[in-house]
């Protein structure tokens, strides 16, 4: 098994009595890409000030190739940072912006000349050599602060949100380039984000962080199709919540809506067979309370009365409607509260429809009074 390079073991970081990052344990593979994922105040962007020097640890350790670094200064981790605002300076140019780190460094003007012009080339800056980077695009700026970055050849390459203030046309092409970047050059890359698509697009490996604590770590594919709680099923896109019962059963498991006239739904938990996503204590021999969490891209409406096999099924009627290019999201009310479903055709306000959950859309989670108003909100 590869040894990690980054080995971050029960790190605590406090600002005064408030405690941000409440032991944090975290192995990140060389060359990997990881993906701090999680909503505003989680602690994402502290864990990565932490992890470039920037921040004091209250605790813990973090070891880069088995040696502790909290003790080193930023510029002694082997690491580089992109930041949010990109910090470029406004009256270099972008040559000099780019070689500005090995300039401190006492590396030789040919050698930074050389640097600068192989960096050039990769970011497609070619040309711009000269330009004030105040007489760049968004994109043409995050390019400068990336080779910039990328200049002082780290092992390590952070990135604290270096999207967010680009369009979306550009941010969709920024991501490919970057994670582009990061295979040829085989670096280690942990980004910062709020956005679940760039995590997913972008990483190997995604940590969900929910206040100071990682809530969950895997592949993209596993944290969106597996969700370990019913706080990463609604941040990964599955909010709407239904109230529910649940028990074993022959299949697997059986769900009920009590709430609703709908018909107990009997199916697998096997992930291969597209079964649902059970938590290992939301079901039991007798009936016990769930929650059951669904993404409105995943259900859909019947207009007619055909019953839908392997899926759980919600009479009710259309709210509102709104259009998102390629279809219709509408919000149905039921006799168990409101949910949101897209659907490929328009339909009017007061339709009678079924929402139709497929088996392989649910994330069961036993009721838990806390939790419930903590993921309702």
């Amino acid at each position: 098994m590869t040894e990690p390079v980054i080995s971050i073991r029960n790190l605590r970081v406090a600002y005064g009595d408030n405690e941000v990052l409440k032991g944090i344990d975290l192995a990140i593979a060389p060359g990997s890409f990881i993906a701090l994922l999680g909503a505003s105040g989680c602690g994402k962007t502290t864990l990565l000030r932490t992890l470039a020097g920037f921040n004091e640890a209250a605790g813990g350790s973090i070891l880069v190739d088995g040696k502790d670094i909290l003790a080193l200064a930023p510029e002694r981790r082997g690491m580089a940072m992109v930041f949010q605002s990109y910090a470029l300076w406004s009256h270099m140019n972008v040559a000099q912006n780019i070689g500005y780190g090995l300039k401190l460094r006492g590396i030789s003007k040919p050698e930074i000349a050389e640097r600068v012009t192989k960096l050039l080339a990769m970011l497609g800056l070619q040309g711009y050599e000269q330009r004030p980077v105040a007489e760049l695009s968004g994109g043409q700026r995050q390019r400068v602060a990336l080779g910039r970055a990328l200049a002082v050849e780290p092992k390590i390459l952070l990135l604290d949100e270096p999207l967010s203030n680009l369009d979306a046309r550009i941010r969709l092409q920024m991501r490919h380039e970057i994670r582009s970047i990061q295979k040829k050059l085989g670096l280690t890359a942990i980004l910062v984000t709020h956005d679940r698509e760039e995590a997913m697009v972008m990483a190997d490996q995604v940590v969900i962080l929910d206040q100071g604590r990682i809530a969950q770590i895997g592949t993209p594919e596993e944290v969106f199709q597996r969700p370990s709680s019913p706080f990463v099923a609604s941040f990964m896109g599955a909010e709407n919540i239904v109230d529910c019962v649940a028990k074993r059963s022959e299949k697997g498991i059986a769900i009920s809506v009590p709430k609703s006239q709908a018909s107990t739904l009997e199916c697998s938990t096997d992930a291969a067979a597209d079964g649902a996503c059970v938590a290992e204590d939301a079901m039991g021999e007798a009936p016990r309370p769930v929650q059951v969490h669904f993404r409105s891209e995943s259900a859909f409406l019947s207009l007619t009365e055909t019953a839908v096999s392997n899926a759980l099924q919600l009479p009710g009627r259309v709210a509102q409607v709104s259009y998102l290019g390629s279809g219709y999201r509408c919000e149905i009310d039921t006799d168990c509260g409101s949910f949101f479903v897209d659907h490929p055709t328009r339909v009017s306000p007061d339709d009678v429809v079924t929402i139709c959950i497929p088996a392989g859309a649910l994330h069961v989670f036993r009721m838990d009074p806390a939790r419930t108003v903590a993921a309702r909100h």
